[in-house]
């Protein structure tokens, strides 16, 4: 069961719910605002828990305080918003998510919530209730996975309400909390394939599943069959999935809005990555069932823009394969082609993702993508760079770069710019094609110089990479994201399209 949400113009004294959610910054001895109200009709009892030390303030702390029938709420819950020089946005989120928590500890259904923020936080309301809205149902969020036996659903809460006494701010908020449940529903679908064992999500499985969101949300659909994409010459997406018994697929959602750029969006649909026959270490290989989360962003984003209506042209396109062993399989050494007609030597066969790209970004220009993103689970080297707290992003184009960091800032998604020198293109040299999938050495500046080899195949189209190889699977979850999939870059790229 799905957390519903809710606006209700009323009284925070007054609205009657199992928990209410109210919260205080760190150091303050004396509650304003609903906090503050709510204080007072409890006859000084927040006060009293702050006086002891008891509710602190810290940012995520939650403090559960009974009123006594004081008030029509059977439980006030009072969240830590941290201190109040550092809140912004993405604590909002935190702070939601931790409050949503503790009342599950309480086994509540009707849960009220004022808008963090949005009254002595000093933020946007819109923006603050956006937000709320986001870190609640991000934070809810639990893969259901294929347990026979299910887990008791009745737990669950049931509702949250967003509680006002303004009836202007009310209706100006309206549309940011529809628009968050819209973006966070299509995040937590991503969630859910990522999470997904790999024997169900085939590229046939990811081919099918954008067949039907096309015919939901009445977008042009194409998967082009192994036959086909060997036929259009697509011979780097080919070559990786050889080796594989499955179906690969390149698949193309299209969106017309109107305008003049057509924004391409291309994301890594490797469904299992073994490493071919360079293959991987077993530990962890479990995880590499995630190589297409840049695929599943993707997928979503197209969902939600097309829900919006946003007034662009959007062209999506998904090479998905799984990159396997086999007497197929392409091998370090070869030398295959692609759609470009450039030429690649194989250093190694698990630096497959770049190669599907490269075919797919090709593609995407082919079909009128004017700028392009890609977003893919490209490199273990990102995590090495910037741990799982960010994404690298390099491209050609500083202003398509600045656009999407200032969207990372907004959704709490966060980036760092990685450099494309000059001297990594010595890296990928070949005697014998026009350029290497991988470095002879192995790891040095390994991100970028999978940013290098895209480039080449980018050529002078407006492009940026995002290297999402820490961040769209978490081994332990921080702030209001949980272990597992994260749904990274389904909020960052609509911001980045709204802001288009």
């Amino acid at each position: 069961m799905y957390m519903k949400i809710r606006l209700e113009c009323a009284s925070i004294t007054e609205i009657k719910c199992d928990v209410l959610i109210v919260n205080e910054f760190e150091g303050v001895k004396h509650p304003g605002g609903a906090t503050g109200a709510i204080d007072k009709a409890l006859d000084g009892e927040i006060s009293k828990l702050l006086a002891s030390g008891e509710i602190t303030g810290k940012l995520g702390s939650t403090n559960v305080v009974h009123t006594m029938c004081k008030i029509p709420a059977d439980e006030v819950i009072c969240v830590g918003l941290g201190k109040a020089n550092e809140f912004n946005y993405d604590k909002v989120r935190i702070v939601s998510d931790a409050a949503i928590k503790a009342t599950k500890r309480t086994h509540a259904k009707r849960v009220a919530t004022i808008i963090h923020g949005a009254g002595i936080g000093g933020l946007d309301p819109k923006l603050a209730a956006q937000a709320v809205v986001e870190g609640s149902l991000i934070g809810d969020y639990k893969f259901k996975g294929f347990k026979s036996e299910k887990d008791d659903e009745n737990s669950n809460l049931q509702e949250l309400v967003l509680v006002d006494y303004d009836p202007k701010k009310i209706k100006e908020i309206e549309p940011n909390v529809e628009m968050a449940q819209i973006i966070i529903e299509a995040t937590n679908k991503a969630r859910d394939i990522v999470n997904s064992p790999s024997n169900k999500v085939t590229p046939t499985f990811l081919a099918d599943y954008a067949k039907e969101l096309a015919k939901d949300m009445k977008l042009e659909f194409q998967a082009l069959s192994r036959e086909d994409i060997k036929k259009k010459g697509m011979d780097a997406l080919y070559n990786v999935s050889k080796g594989s018994d499955e179906e690969p697929k390149m698949i193309v959602l299209k969106y017309s809005g109107g305008g003049k750029e057509t924004y391409g969006l291309i994301g890594k649909g490797i469904t299992f990555d073994s490493g071919g026959i360079s293959i991987k270490p077993s530990s962890k290989l479990s995880e590499m069932k995630t190589d297409m989360a840049g695929a599943a962003a993707v997928i979503e984003v197209m969902r939600v823009i097309a829900k919006l209506k946003l007034p662009l042209n959007v062209i999506a396109v998904i090479p998905a394969t799984e990159n396997m062993p086999g007497g197929h399989a392409y091998k370090p050494g070869d030398v295959i082609g692609s759609l470009s007609g450039k030429t690649i030597e194989i250093i190694t066969t698990d630096a497959e993702g770049r190669l599907i790209l490269a075919d797919a970004i090709t593609y995407a220009k082919e079909l009128g993508a004017t700028k392009l993103v890609d977003i893919a689970t490209l490199t273990g080297g990102v995590r090495v760079a910037l741990g799982d707290a960010a994404s690298g992003i390099m491209g050609n184009d500083q202003h398509l770069i600045d656009a999407l960091i200032e969207s990372s800032k907004a959704t709490g998604e966060k980036l760092w710019q990685l450099p494309l020198f000059e001297e990594y293109k010595e890296y990928l040299k070949s005697d014998i094609a026009d350029i290497m999938n991988a470095t002879e050495s192995g790891g040095k500046a390994s991100t970028s110089v999978g940013g290098v080899f895209l480039q080449k195949f980018a050529g002078d189209t407006p492009w940026a990479h995002i290297d999402i190889g820490a961040t769209a699977y978490l081994e332990k979850g921080f702030g209001y994201l949980s272990s597992g999939a994260t749904g990274y870059g389904v909020r960052l790229l609509v911001n980045f399209l709204q802001n288009m």
